[in-house]
Order: structure tokens, then C-alpha cells, then sequence
């Protein structure tokens, strides 16, 4: 059976991004209709992982127990829409830290793939920042889509300015989840 794996980013795709920063389930809200993304491609057949930089525990601004918190809240609203997210990968380091894990560095990808057997060949990259674009790039995704929600238009130029171009650019995550389904459907006649 063929598997297609799409990965999101959190923050400006899925819920409302911050420029404080998400610090508390009560400040995560829901971008119009990302649930009902997310569950168009789980009926579809895609599995989806979440990979997401999460430089506030790094920063000390909030501790592991309360991003998972808000991580539940998020899973909850995709589940009651009807989608499932497979895998959560976040990285907590600040940018001076020097990782192989934040975006643009592929290493969430690369720890997904190896833990989910997932064929990058068969993968998407959604995000809103030239970091996430750059990442799926770096990762080998076949696909990388940006969406104007949270940064879209900012990362847009960012990634014209070198030279990167996404394979495709939504409204916002429903958007992309159409075109996915659309343009990739699901058959599970391969084996």
C-alpha cells in the first residue's frame, strides 16, 4: 500500500501564530477550517505528522508539561473534525543552539522518517515561513507548499530572494489540502 505522508507546521498554519508566542492552551486558536484540513487528509489516506519549532521551552517561557498541554487542545479539535495526527516532532532549542532538528535543518523529518519507515518521495512539507519551505527542500520532500496564513506573504519574498520556489502556494492549510487530495489521491491497490 502506497503511503503518503504530509507534514504540517504548527504555528501560522494550523492555529493563530504569535509574535509572544503561544504560551498557554487558552492563547492557541484554530486558523478557519485547519481541523477540517487535516481531517480531509486523514479520509484521503495521507498520514499526517506534525513538525514544528518550539523555541519557547528553549527560552524558558514554557515548560514541556504546557506545550503538551496545548498539543492536546490542537489534537482534540482535529479529532472531533474527523482528522488524526500520526506523530508530533517539535524542537525546543533557540536558534543560537546550533541543532540538527530546527527548521530550516531537516532533522524532524529525518527522525519521522526513520521511526515511520515514510518514503520522502511520497511526503509534503506545509508551512507558512521560508524555514519550513526550506526544510522540506533539505529533507528531500517531493512537494513543498506554502500557505499565505501567519508569515506566507513575508516567507514568500524571503524565498524569492533565494531563489527557492514552494511547488505550490495556498490561501491557507484547507486550500492545500484540497490540492493534495485532488492532485495525489489515494490508491491502495499498490503494494
Amino acid at each position: 500500500m502506497t503511503e503518503y505522508t504530509v507534514f504540517i507546521d504548527r504555528d501560522g498554519v494550523i492555529n493563530h501564530d504569535s509574535d509572544a508566542y503561544i504560551k498557554h492552551p487558552d492563547e492557541f486558536h484554530f486558523i478557519s477550517k485547519s481541523p477540517e484540513a487535516v481531517a480531509l487528509l486523514s479520509a484521503g489516506g495521507f498520514q499526517v505528522i506534525l513538525i514544528t519549532n518550539q523555541s519557547a521551552v528553549g527560552r524558558g517561557m514554557i515548560s514541556e508539561s504546557t506545550l503538551d498541554a496545548i498539543l492536546k487542545k490542537m489534537i482534540l479539535g482535529v479529532e472531533q473534525a474527523g482528522g488524526r495526527i500520526k506523530d508530533i516532532f517539535f524542537c525546543p532549542h533557540t536558534p543560537d543552539q546550533g541543532c540538527d532538528c530546527r527548521k530550516p535543518e531537516p532533522g524532524m523529518i529525518l527522525q519521522a522518517m526513520k521511526r515511520h519507515n515514510i518514503d520522502l518521495k511520497k511526503a509534503f512539507m506545509i508551512g507558512d515561513s521560508a524555514k519550513d519551505i526550506e526544510c522540506g527542500k533539505n529533507a528531500g520532500c517531493a512537494q513543498t507548499i506554502l500557505v499565505k496564513t501567519g508569515n506566507g506573504k513575508k516567507a514568500l519574498v524571503a524565498l524569492t530572494e533565494k531563489g527557492i520556489a514552494p511547488d505550490f502556494i495556498a490561501k491557507d492549510l484547507y486550500e492545500a489540502a484540497c490540492w493534495i487530495t485532488a492532485n495525489f489521491p489515494f490508491d491502495n491497490t499498490d503494494s
